[in-house]
């Protein structure tokens, strides 16, 4: 387990957790921002990935799991992303569609925002979207972060990214 909160645990992903993600990463809608749709490929490739940014970077996107009952119901965490040209640390975060509306994101995306202050020297954190969607960046905003910029992007038409600084908590 790499974080634990109220309601949920944050821990490190692997192939056992295909079928939970594929039920996250693989519904049209949730991803209906995103660049592209997931088929079973690109949610092996997405675990893979994070399971070597664990051992690069010591980070990457964990699996949200609920306390309760310890069932996978997204990802939370951080990852370096391209963000105008420039490797910034971003959190991330997507959760199953009949767990929305609950606060698992914020409660999951605040935690990973204090983890990463405690255990990185990096002085601002990032999240970044489409500029339509408007769940992700009201979320960002709910855990003390604000609008910074918006940018053409040939992936998103236009990326809005949101900001917090160390020095503003």
């Amino acid at each position: 387990m790499i974080i634990e909160t109220d309601r949920l645990f944050l821990r490190e992903m692997n192939m056992d957790d295909f079928d939970a993600l594929n039920k996250v990463l693989g519904d049209s809608e949730i991803m209906q921002h995103y660049p592209y749709s997931f088929d079973e490929e690109r949610v092996r490739s997405w675990i893979e990935r994070n399971m070597n940014r664990y051992r690069d970077n010591g980070f990457g996107l964990w699996a949200v799991c609920l306390k309760e009952t310890g069932e996978m119901i997204g990802d939370c965490g951080l990852t370096l992303q391209n963000i105008e040209g420039e490797m910034l640390p971003e959190i991330g975060y997507h959760i199953r569609r009949d767990q929305q509306h609950k606060g698992y994101a914020k409660e999951a995306a605040l935690a990973v925002r204090n983890w990463a202050f405690e255990n990185t020297d990096y002085p601002a954190l990032y999240s970044y979207c489409k500029y339509t969607n408007v769940g992700s960046y009201k979320t960002a905003e709910s855990i003390g972060m604000h609008f910074e910029k918006e940018y053409p992007d040939e992936a998103n038409e236009i990326t809005h990214v949101s900001v917090i600084r160390r020095d503003e908590l």
